[in-house]
């Protein structure tokens, strides 16, 4: 019988709280402790007690912690980890900057520990049926990769612009979907909340087979949106992530006898379908899969070197902005980011 891992917690803001939801609840784990300096308020640490620091929670023992705390401080409390030899699950994105993120790779990797970027979009259920369904060749060759992610201003964001907060969702997952690099990467960012950062982006990119990528991401629409389409060979596949649907468009020879559209050789509207798809809670998977992988059992988890990529694109696509010119994106041309691929 396995024994009951013991984790902890680092955070308990917007997305900590879900975390320690979870945690409290999930099998062959045990919820030990919880560190926040600002206390907890408002009962989210399920009963665990709550500490004031990292090092507190180390004495514990535990066997992994998730790391939930503002990205600024992902670098801090995950080399804190690494060197006491805890493995880790650290939000996304793994660090704000390329040389944290690098710094923590390293860290981890050196002392041969567990860890893990919770890039959260790999558990949705229609995201991990369109890249079954594209490993499987049921698109044919990939043309076009297209995401927009647009909702109202997050109030809990205050360190990190909308290119880290939300587009690292797209990079990963446009990665991850196809087992392909991004090579160049072209973007315009605006600000136009009176914050520091920017609240929009617009960027289109391409990965190593050549499949050409858009991402329209901002914190500036009353319209939550959560968009991504696979346009290929045979058709289109339209994930909405808000809702874990996904539908399939294919495309269709169908004979006309109208000259005009006789002329035209592009595709046709075809046939559409709605998968049925199981909905699992996407958080929930993601915590089944890092417990599994601490466990030395096989689970497809974003690694620290994939997250470490994602920053980098992401790095990639600011200064873009900031110079007005593409950006070409090397070290990792034809090698895959996704887990087992």
């Amino acid at each position: 019988m396995t024994a009951v891992l013991k984790a902890g917690l680092v955070g308990l803001g917007s997305m900590g709280r879900h975390h320690a939801r979870v945690l409290a609840s999930l099998e062959g784990v045990e919820l030990v402790g919880v560190v926040d300096p600002m206390g907890d308020k408002n009962g989210w640490a399920q009963g665990a007690p709550v500490l004031s620091t990292v090092e507190e929670l180390i004495a514990l023992g535990i066997d992994y912690a998730v790391v939930a705390c503002p990205t600024a401080l992902h670098e801090e409390v995950g080399l804190q980890l690494a060197e006491a030899g805890v493995g880790a699950l650290i939000e996304k994105p793994l660090a704000d900057t390329v040389e944290g993120a690098h710094r923590l790779v390293d860290a981890f990797e050196s002392r041969g520990l567990v860890a893990g970027v919770g890039h959260i979009e790999r558990c949705n259920p229609a995201l991990l049926s369109l890249r079954a369904r594209l490993e499987a060749g049921e698109l044919g060759d990939v043309y076009q990769v297209v995401t927009r992610r647009q909702g109202p201003f997050p109030h809990r964001i205050a360190d990190v612009g909308v290119v880290k907060d939300l587009a690292t969702h797209d990079i990963d997952l446009t990665a991850w979907v196809t087992g392909q690099t991004y090579t160049s990467i072209a973007a315009h960012t605006v600000s136009k909340s009176g914050r520091p950062h920017e609240d929009m982006v617009s960027a289109v990119g391409q990965l190593s087979d050549g499949t050409m990528v858009n991402h329209l991401v901002n914190w500036l629409s009353p319209l939550k949106e959560r968009f991504t389409s696979v346009t290929g060979e045979r058709g289109c596949f339209i994930a909405d992530t808000l809702t874990a649907d996904l539908t399939f468009h294919s495309n269709a020879a169908v004979a006309t006898e109208w000259e005009a559209l006789r002329a035209f050789r592009g595709v046709a509207e075809g046939d559409m379908i709605r998968y049925a798809i199981p909905k699992r809670e996407p958080l929930l998977v993601e915590h089944e899969l890092f417990r599994d992988a601490v466990q030395g059992k096989p689970a497809d988890i974003c690694t620290l070197r994939q997250g470490l990529r994602t920053v980098e694109v992401a790095a990639s696509l600011l200064e873009s902005a900031a110079d007005g010119a593409t950006v070409l994106i090397g070290g990792g041309q034809g090698r895959n980011q996704g887990a087992g691929r």
